[in-house]
């Protein structure tokens, strides 16, 4: 943690990725140890139980449990939670095959049902890894972010604009019975503030192929909970416009029911954001002269009315100092389709709005994501909340599981 005083030059990604000149200096603010109460050291013993254990993740998971269940005493004396993990635990780190265990999604479900933000460090690459640089600029967002702190908002968007993402996640019931977390992130909005979420169960949920779709009265519950989360972060006004993506398409009944928990919005647009479409794009540089990079990032084809291509990956010097530079490295990007089930406007503003936050993911640095923020959360939130024993109607912020 004491490094992330100190000054760090980058040895990879220097086409992007600044010096670290330390975290008071990025941040404006300063990184505190916590009270003593709040320290935890694990049993001396904890190696030899993982190493003669046939259950070495249940091991681990306990004990790590135990010291977050521990911490609720000294609550108010730390924001966040920093576990080492040795590298001579790795085979704790996940369930035998056949079991889905996951310590990391495990601890963060239980911790944010304590409404405690927890920071992983793994001995073999937080504290081995060559670029201390890169190490430096993701843990000091992630600690920034997690202890409450905006590291960046949204530009140019629309005031009273909220963009929600939809994600779902099986959870397995008694007798072979089947029931869904359904995850709703309402995750940014202008001002890039209320950055929560809420997870609603709901059982006999409707199947169309693989895909779980919801009831007309499950989405209305859904939605209304989003709204609530707004209305709180804005003094009870709500969003005059509302964006929701989600990575399946929108049958019937979950647009109305969208529509009856929104009846006052002055906009509601939703769109389905598909990662699989076939189409790829080939950028020409002359005649017979194809050009050495994929097209620009940011490029759009409109396929109809509500239907556009978005490449949210490819070229893009504005980041190499006009260079060509691709981040991926190799391969034809392929783009996202947006198809938009209801709403009315440009298509284009839809891109770009769709654009832009793929740069919005706090837990990452770099310059981009292939999806928008509002799906990578919901997506990484739904893993995680189906790991909690009870899930409660009220709101989690998302920094919980970040």
């Amino acid at each position: 943690m004491r490094e992330l005083e100190q000054v760090h030059q980058p040895r990879e990604r220097k086409q992007y990725l600044p010096p670290f000149p330390g975290f008071e200096k990025v941040f404006g603010v300063r990184i505190a140890r916590g009270a003593a109460a709040s320290r935890i050291l694990l049993s001396q013993d904890l190696d030899r139980e993982i190493e003669a254990s046939e259950k070495p993740h249940v091991v681990l998971a306990e004990a790590l449990t135990r010291a977050l269940f521990a911490l609720r005493n000294a609550r108010d004396s730390f924001d966040i939670v920093v576990i080492l993990l040795k590298e001579s635990w790795s085979r704790a780190f996940r369930g035998p095959p056949g079991d889905d265990f996951d310590l990391h999604d495990y601890v963060k479900a239980y911790a944010a049902s304590e409404g405690i933000c927890v920071q992983f460090l793994r001995e073999d690459s937080a504290l081995n890894y060559y670029c201390r640089c890169s190490v430096a600029w993701r843990l000091g967002i992630a600690l920034y972010t997690k202890a409450g702190g905006t590291p960046w908002v949204l530009a140019d968007v629309e005031p009273g604009t909220a963009f929600i993402g939809i994600d779902y996640a099986l959870r397995a019931g008694g007798e072979s019975a089947q029931r869904f977390a359904i995850c709703c992130s309402q995750v940014f909005d202008a001002e890039g503030s209320g950055l929560e979420f809420v997870a609603y169960e709901a059982d006999g949920v409707h199947m169309f192929g693989k895909n779980p779709y919801l009831r007309r009265d499950q989405m209305l519950k859904v939605m209304a909970r989003s709204l609530a989360i707004y209305q709180r972060k804005h003094s009870g006004d709500p969003p005059r416009r509302i964006v929701v993506h989600k990575n399946t398409e929108f049958r019937s009944d979950e647009v109305e029911g969208v529509f009856d928990a929104l009846p006052n919005a002055d906009s509601i647009e939703l769109v389905h954001v598909q990662q699989s479409c076939g189409w790829r794009g080939v950028l020409i540089a002359g005649p017979q002269r194809p050009h050495g990079y994929p097209c620009q990032r940011g490029t759009t084809f409109q396929l109809g009315p509500h239907e556009a291509l978005l490449w949210t990956q490819g070229n893009l010097p504005a980041v190499a100092k006009g260079k060509d530079y691709y981040k991926e490295g190799k391969g034809t990007p392929e783009p996202l389709l947006l198809v938009r089930h209801a709403g009315l406007g440009a298509i284009d503003d839809l891109c770009r709005e769709t654009l832009a936050l793929t740069k919005m993911d706090w837990n990452n640095d770099g310059p981009y994501d292939r999806l928008p923020v509002t799906l990578n959360f919901a997506g990484t939130l739904a893993t995680i909340v189906k790991r909690m024993p009870k899930l409660q109607p009220h709101s989690y912020p998302v920094r919980l599981f970040m």
